[in-house]
């Protein structure tokens, strides 16, 4: 069954049990007000005959010639109340209606205990009655009940005309805003199969509202993830094998070479010096490769632990050492205030990132290195710039994209797998320019221990 169909059938099933019990419920509860308020009239008009027979009694008027007319003594009389006067010895005195029924003629029969008797069972059976003593002998107020109920049916009959037309009226409703919810929900579904047969650059935006419009804006926003993200592996499969294959040329020409005999004396040399330097450089690239893998798909490859930011960034600048020295470069240190900066992080494959990030920034640098750490808006954020030509606002968005390589660029992979890094501890890496001139490369991390009280 459509989801729709079981929507509406559920709607229905649910009105009509809401209706059903309402119903019931209305049934009691007019039923209960009707006899209560017949009883509260019955007391009245008891309480005026009452009274009225006194005064008789009192002139010594005969019974049989005072009116005993029950209208006008009750405010909302419910239905007509029955008058039975019988004297010490049981005998019918006086009734009204002037014609009593059978039913009335067989309750009056009664003796008085009987009567007062029935009062008390009256309200579950066929009559009200209403026992008070008169000086002339007993008076019995009497009402069916059955009347009670006609009015009481007569009343519910029409409230269910109402409930009815309603219900009806809610039905269509339900049809008409299912449809509407199902409709954006069928689409959906279409998109989402576009997604499961991987055709992500079909997948088109559903125009909906409320949560089902955030669902589909997420199945939108990640069929274009998807779509980036094969883009960036059909990308980074046909660089991958264009990175290897030079080498490889290398490799196989010179060794083809000097196996034939072409190469000679010196050339043999510098052709071995070619083929193990391509050899290193395509086990950098492999390296390289295969440690960005693992990154995206292993969880236990990090092991995370305090990690003191001053520390690293000497042990940093100690390992590039050589590099700067053969490049005549200066670096400038800076931890601003709080020399204790420590995030929770990987402290071997940071120390990676940073030695890829301060690497790339000697290969762009003139003189000069900047590194600056400190606390800002409660993270800490580390900075590597220099005085280089800055970075090309073309290259600048991919900039952190596998095998995107700059000028003097290496495999193209040490920005990918900083940024991986970074962002596998807990943190952010983003590229800019500097207003002097030169590129800036900026961390942040969350702050942990006692770097977060400052």
């Amino acid at each position: 069954m459509k989801l729709v169909h079981q929507i509406n059938l559920a709607f229905a099933l649910s009105l009509i049990l809401v209706l059903s019990v309402t119903a019931v419920v209305i049934h009691y509860v007019l039923l209960d007000h009707f006899i209560g308020t017949q009883r509260k009239d019955m007391q009245s008009i008891g309480a005026a005959l009452t009274a009225k027979l006194e005064t008789a009694a009192a002139q010594s008027i005969p019974i049989e010639s005072e009116p005993l007319t029950v209208s006008g003594f009750a405010s909302a009389q419910v239905a007509e109340v029955g008058v039975i006067i019988q004297d010490s010895q049981g005998n019918i005195v006086r009734s009204t209606p002037v014609t009593p029924t059978a039913q009335y003629m067989g309750i009056a029969a009664a003796r008085p205990d009987s009567i007062a008797s029935f009062k008390s069972s009256s309200v579950d059976g066929q009559f009200l009655t209403e026992v008070t003593a008169v000086p002339q002998g007993t008076m019995t107020l009497i009402t069916p009940v059955s009347k009670i109920k006609a009015i009481e049916q007569a009343l519910l009959g029409r409230l269910m005309l109402v409930f009815g037309a309603g219900a009806v009226v809610m039905v269509i409703l339900s049809l008409f805003i299912t449809k509407r919810l199902i409709k954006p929900l069928m689409h959906l579904r279409e998109e989402l199969k576009k997604v499961k047969e991987r055709q992500f650059s079909e997948v088109r935006r559903v125009s909906a509202s409320g949560e089902l419009g955030a669902v589909a804006e997420s199945v939108y926003e990640m069929a274009g993830e998807l779509e980036r993200y094969n883009h960036v592996q059909k990308q980074f499969f046909q660089n991958a094998s264009h990175e290897l294959k030079s080498p490889l040329m290398s490799i196989s020409g010179y060794a083809e070479g000097i196996r034939d005999g072409i190469f000679e004396g010196e050339d043999i040399r510098k052709g071995l010096d070619i083929i193990m330097s391509e050899s290193g450089r395509m086990r950098n690239i492999v390296t390289e490769m295969t440690l960005l893998a693992k990154l995206d798909s292993e969880d236990d490859i990090f092991k995370a632990a305090e990690v003191n930011m001053k520390e690293l960034v000497e042990e940093t600048i100690e390992r590039i050492n050589p590099v700067l020295v053969k490049k005549g470069l200066f670096v400038h240190l800076s931890y601003g205030d709080n020399e204790s900066l420590t995030v929770y992080a990987d402290r071997d494959k940071l120390l990676q990132a940073l030695l890829n990030i301060v690497s790339n920034g000697a290969r762009h640098a003139s003189k000069h290195i900047y590194i600056q750490a400190g606390l800002q808006k409660g993270r800490v954020v580390l900075t590597v710039s220099d005085d280089g030509e800055g970075i090309s606002e073309e290259l600048l968005p991919y900039l952190f994209h596998r095998f995107v390589k700059g000028k003097n660029g290496e495999t193209g992979l040490g920005l990918a797998i900083a940024r991986a890094i970074v962002e596998r501890c807990g943190g952010l890496i983003t590229a800019g320019n500097r207003q002097e001139g030169g590129a800036v490369i900026s961390l942040g991390f969350p702050v942990h221990g006692k770097a977060s009280v400052a």
